[in-house]
């Protein structure tokens, strides 16, 4: 035999056995899926305080309007139709104001509100929202004098890219402590491409999550700053719909051969923020900001299950966002989930408590801020919490 045959049996002997680690996680995703089902079939929703309607949305969109981005209006509003919200962050402009060209307003069951994603002169970058037809020449501001402006007009002002976060004193409301996009980027694509070669098609979703980890750094800094200010943790899905390729294409979008990884659709599905706005009070542009301001929210990997019936509660009466005040008497601090899993309790970014099931009960005697974290283990997913709630704040 030919030497050149040699080598190219040898090369495809260890193609094969380099595809045996994908094959099996392919097999993984699917047994993972009906074990999904099979604990989502199991839920229970109990919550723990009910004063509140939960609508779920996504938080740091993007379109082609702002450059960066080939997804189009035509095709995110049907695919955010399982949404109730969509807070846009556009890229600005110095030719026209973004923010006003956006989608903003109520279309099909979907609020979509305004928004921008601005860097300033100190280096820091926030999605401000509602955008504002100033916000391009407000980029040369150092972040004190941007966010002073902006809050006068009672406008909402949360970070992106915490690991870039040089103002950390600045009066900002919310810090992005997961993002879709950064999470991406950390990703082996020599890894993720046998990968999607294998599962991509019957488990695009869960393969994506599979991905994910628990944003350690993020989390350390908001826990550190929620010690001594309130902010609202939220996750970005930094979505741009413009990772993919084609053979053939012009400039009026005809192509051959399209393949897109992230259209808006798959990337709103995976993670998304849970917000409370008490009952009685409408969905509208100012309840869902001033919940999100003052931290009605919480944080879930709904692809792993449906979240609805979690509640994180101080006294019966407190929940995420508030403060409490401390006395003689231990406050009493609860979960619920509607899905069995392992509940941690965090105190100033230190866990403090820990149990497994659908219900958590914690006497606090110190003052801090207190958030949730559950893992759903017993589906082995303890990379990534399945959800984080914001801090109640015992003072």
């Amino acid at each position: 035999m030919k030497l050149w045959k040699k080598i190219l049996i040898v090369f495809v002997c260890l193609l094969l056995l380099i595809q045996i680690p994908f094959i099996y996680r392919r097999y993984e995703l699917g047994r993972l899926s009906e074990n999904i089902k099979r604990l989502n079939s199991e839920k229970e929703e109990n919550p723990l305080i009910t004063g509140f309607d939960e609508y779920k949305g996504v938080i740091h969109v993007h379109t082609s309007l702002g450059g960066h981005s080939t997804g189009s209006f035509e095709e995110l509003i049907p695919a955010s139709q399982d949404l109730d919200f969509v807070l846009m962050t556009e890229h600005t402009s110095a030719l026209f104001d973004t923010s006003a060209q956006t989608l903003k307003g109520q279309y099909g069951r979907t609020l979509f509100v305004n928004g921008q994603e601005v860097d300033t002169a100190s280096g820091d970058r926030f999605l401000l929202i509602p955008g504002h037809s100033d916000s391009f020449k407000d980029a040369k501001l150092q972040t004190d004098a941007f966010i002073e402006k902006y809050k006068a007009q009672e406008r909402l002002i949360l970070v992106a890219y915490p690991e870039r976060l040089k103002s950390l004193q600045a009066d900002f409301d919310g810090i992005e402590v997961f993002s879709l996009n950064t999470n991406a980027k950390k990703m082996n694509p020599f890894t993720f491409f046998f990968d999607a070669l294998w599962s991509f098609r019957c488990c695009d979703r869960l393969l994506l999550s599979k991905y994910f980890m628990r944003p350690d750094s993020n989390l350390k800094l908001a826990d550190e700053l929620a010690r001594k200010k309130k902010l609202t943790i939220f996750a970005g899905t930094d979505a741009h719909s413009n990772i993919g390729f084609h053979l053939l294409g012009d400039d009026a979008g005809n192509k051959l051969f399209y393949l897109k990884f992230d259209p808006y659709e798959r990337i709103f599905s995976l993670m998304r923020n849970h917000v409370l706005i008490r009952k009685g009070e409408p969905l509208n542009e100012q309840t869902l900001l001033q919940a999100v301001k003052d931290g009605k929210l919480y944080v879930c990997v709904d692809v792993w299950g449906d979240p609805k019936g979690f509640s994180f509660t101080a006294n019966d009466e407190k929940t995420m966002g508030d403060e409490i005040l401390i006395g003689q008497e231990p406050i009493s601090l609860k979960v619920s989930s509607p899905l069995e899993g392992q509940i941690k309790i965090f105190r100033n970014g230190e866990k403090i408590f820990e149990t497994f099931g659908k219900y958590a009960e914690f006497q606090a005697t110190e003052r801090g801020a207190y958030r949730v974290e559950i893992y759903l283990s017993s589906l082995g997913l303890t990379q990534m919490p399945w959800i984080i709630s914001n801090p109640i704040y015992i003072r």
